[in-house]
């Protein structure tokens, strides 16, 4: 079952983009090979929905965390050993020899490049394997005490036994070179390595990608002090995290987090600025990466495994559709709803709901809209406002959790703690705010001096 999100929220949580400012992926791609680049953008477009599996994946990286390793490859060289892999080969030896032969001439007849390539190709390819011979023989050897609680392990030993394959024992005696292979070498070596090793030597590459991956992620995690989620059942339906920040701000507040089958919404309230946005991002963020089974940005985790997340934080208007802000809104919830009501497990975040429409509509509709969503226990929501009042009319819903962001005053000036607290907001400094900016002096200054 895949793990169900959609355009809108990955655009909120800002999750996917190579090139995209701040981008959790642009976090994580400290890759060296572009096969591991590949591999971690399927990972970040594939969450994640079966708890085994998640503990699985995020088990390598804590071993890789604990017991950290280099990984002395660069993306150049897997580049031209897959360039050089992907070829076709012919189907035994005298037809790659023939194949070849007409190349050479081809090539001292019209200066033809091809023949030259490949030998060049075939000796880089040739010194790779070497190198990651060496590599994978040391790793297997380091893990050979470890090997019942190393999860990675098999794959490993999988690797080591191709590459250790007698077919292969001519490797060691082969090594990049200004010398041209002779033509016979070449069309056997040519032949083993594109024919009869090549699905093979595709699992060894495809190995080494993950490798790529572990071994980075799992780096990146230790420097920023990340720790691993334990993935529960469904069934358990609960959420408790310690410590939880956001993973791209450096020293960032943190805070604790828990939902249960009978605490399963989050009332969030509290001034603009105070950080109900970042907060509610922050939550968001870490469910993704939880679920894909990477590191998190929290002290400890655990949490019930989810079929989806849906976000309305930055929802904007559609000119080509003809809808303003308000109606983009309500078609944003009823797609939350349609997906809610059809008893799907989703987590739900919800950011200022209705703010384009009028403070009485906003009002009705969010307390309609909250309270209705309440009934399902099987979801985790967070659902923020300014509209204050609304908290108090649900106090009664006993699977509500009102929390606010607080706001403390110097003078005039606000100051912000970022930090949760139980209950609802009373903070409403918004025009002192105005007031502190010089708003209405410059536009009364600026009056006088046109009068």
């Amino acid at each position: 079952m895949s793990f169900i999100v959609d355009k809108q929220t990955l655009e909120d949580l800002n999750v996917l983009g190579k090139y995209k400012q701040q981008s959790i992926f642009s976090l994580f791609n400290k890759v060296k090979t572009a096969g591991g680049e590949q591999l971690l953008q399927t990972m970040f477009q594939f969450p994640l929905t079966d708890p085994e599996t998640i503990n699985k994946r995020s088990h390598i990286f804590k071993y890789f965390h604990s017991n950290p390793i280099v990984f002395p490859f660069g993306s150049e060289q897997f580049d031209v050993m897959e360039n050089y892999l992907s070829g076709t080969g012919e189907k035994n030896y005298a037809a790659t020899l023939l194949s070849l032969t007409r190349k050479k001439i081809q090539a001292a007849i019209v200066r033809d490049e091809d023949y030259a390539n490949l030998q060049s190709g075939l000796q880089l390819t040739i010194a790779l394997l070497n190198n990651c011979k060496t590599f994978i023989n040391r790793l297997v050897q380091d893990g050979e005490k470890a090997k019942q609680s190393h999860p990675f392990y098999d794959e490993l030993l999988t690797v080591k036994n191709m590459l250790n394959d007698r077919k292969l024992d001519w490797l060691k005696g082969e090594q990049t070179s200004a010398t041209p292979l002779t033509l016979q070498k070449f069309a056997r070596y040519h032949h083993l390595l594109r024919h009869t090793m090549k699905s093979a030597l595709k699992t060894v590459v495809e190995i080494f990608y993950q490798l790529d991956v572990y071994i980075t992620i799992a780096d990146i995690a230790k420097i920023k002090g990340f720790s691993y989620a334990i993935a529960l059942p469904k069934e358990d339906n609960c959420f408790l995290a310690s410590g939880l920040r956001h993973p791209n701000i450096d020293k960032a507040v943190t805070n604790p987090v828990s939902f249960n089958q009978h605490s399963n919404m989050i009332f969030l309230t509290g001034a603009n600025m105070a950080g109900k946005s970042t907060f509610m991002k922050t939550f968001g963020v870490n469910v993704y990466l939880a679920h894909m089974g990477f590191p998190v940005a929290a002290n400890d985790m655990k949490f019930s495994v989810k079929q989806g997340i849906y976000s309305s934080i930055n929802v904007p208007d559609s000119l080509e559709m003809g809808y303003s802000h308000f109606y983009a809104e309500v078609l944003r919830v009823k797609k939350v709803a349609e997906e809610v009501s059809m008893g799907k497990d989703l987590v739900i975040i919800f950011d200022e709901l209705f703010k384009g429409t009028n403070v009485k509509d906003a009002y009705d509709a969010t307390l309609a809209i909250t309270a209705a969503f309440s009934e399902y226990r099987n979801c985790l929501f967070i659902i923020s406002t300014h509209i204050i009042e609304a908290g108090e009319a649900l106090r009664h819903h006993n699977n509500l959790q009102a929390l606010y962001l607080p706001t403390i005053m110097n003078g005039t000036i606000p100051t912000y703690t970022y930090q949760l607290q139980p209950g609802i907001s009373s903070d409403r400094h918004g025009m002192m705010i105005i007031e502190n900016e010089g708003i209405l002096e410059m536009l009364e200054k600026d009056n006088d001096l046109i009068n």
